[in-house]
């Protein structure tokens, strides 16, 4: 059977590229700072996104907490999205690990966040608060279905936060699909931010591994917050080198993703039973809702699994589906007709 895995992007599997340059991979001790491969993915990463330095850590989660960790103390506030992948999905980690204060603000259809809402939620000097400290904010939003904030939101936040004293973190885990959903360098994007962490095993394919970066001196920090937290590294050169090759000829065809996402979705819009805002598709994730008398959403899911075609029911009457480089155009139309089926089933 033909499998179309739409579960997510981190389905993917590595390129041939990456397979030889891990297999070619330089080495040494990480956490002894002489692994060059790490070294030279680190440069890149934060070449790419014009900051002072780069770390490279195991996974988006942990690139999120070690930064929370670093900007805030216990007992200090983070002002996040009621829908952030760092508030619903990432365990509590930075409460848990931290003692940082969450202060959940709504997020709005796409993604953003009231900014008179946000400047109000930041706390005075009174004693009885928590002090806030740090803004965070998600581009591309998961939850919101791969919206896509844009420079001049990512500017006013940056200037919002800097007005306040306040650090600003960017969970950028598909921080490139914003980039090249809007045609803009991704440097443009993080300017404002003081971190940011981005998603190496998303869609840009690599098997393992996200990068922190921000100034130098932050970094310094972090890679104590990545130590105890038990993400020091060894030998990462392996898992780096394929990091390498997603930055250097995974970007680009990021649109491709774009394309096969809208592809599908215009494919399922007009099915009864099926609820879908085309313009809510911005880069590679589709959440439609199943609205149908004898369907649910689990039900479809379900169907669609036993053909081949894997997406995942996400709570109430949602399904998301997400493109990645395995899925073509071809897969994309045999995704929407399989829809299409199930429904008039």
């Amino acid at each position: 059977m033909h499998i179309i895995d739409m579960r997510s992007d981190t389905v993917t599997k590595p390129t041939p590229a990456m397979r030889q340059a891990m297999y070619d991979a330089e080495v040494g001790d990480d956490v002894l700072g002489d692994d060059p491969t790490v070294q030279r993915l680190e440069e890149l990463a934060a070449a790419r996104l014009g900051k002072e330095a780069g770390l490279f850590v195991a996974s988006g989660t942990m690139g999120n907490l070690i930064c929370l960790l670093t900007h805030c103390g216990r007992g200090d506030e983070v002002i996040l999205g009621d829908q952030a992948h760092t508030y619903i999905y990432e365990q509590g980690g930075s409460s848990a690990l931290g003692g940082i204060h969450p202060r959940p603000l709504p997020n709005r259809p796409d993604g953003s966040i009231d900014l008179a809402t946000m400047e109000a939620a930041i706390r005075g000097a009174d004693i009885h608060f928590p002090r806030t400290k740090l803004i965070t904010l998600e581009n591309t939003h998961n939850r919101c279905g791969g919206a896509v904030l844009p420079v001049s939101t990512m500017q006013a936040v940056g200037e919002l936060a800097h007005k306040h004293g306040l650090a600003f973190h960017l969970d950028g885990a598909r921080l490139f699909n914003a980039a090249v959903a809007l045609d803009v360098d991704a440097k443009e994007l993080a300017a404002p931010c003081d971190s940011v962490t981005f998603c190496l095993s998303k869609g840009l394919g690599a098997p393992v591994g996200s990068v922190v970066v921000g100034s130098r001196a932050f970094v310094e920090e972090a890679r104590r917050s990545r130590k105890v937290v038990g993400g020091g590294m060894r030998q990462a050169g392996v898992i780096a080198a394929a990091g390498i090759v997603a930055l250097t000829q995974m970007v680009e065809r990021l649109a491709d993703d774009h394309a096969n996402a809208r592809r599908f979705a215009e494919g399922i819009a007009g099915i009864p039973g099926i609820a879908l805002d085309l313009a809510s598709v911005q880069s590679n994730i589709v959440i439609f809702e199943v609205d149908h008398p004898t369907v649910s959403p689990q039900q479809l899911v379900d169907v669609l699994w036993q053909q081949g075609i894997w997406t995942f029911a996400i709570g109430g009457k949602r399904v998301r589906a997400v493109t990645n480089y395995h899925v073509t155009a071809e897969d994309a139309d045999m995704a929407a007709r399989a829809v299409a089926t199930a429904m008039g089933a």
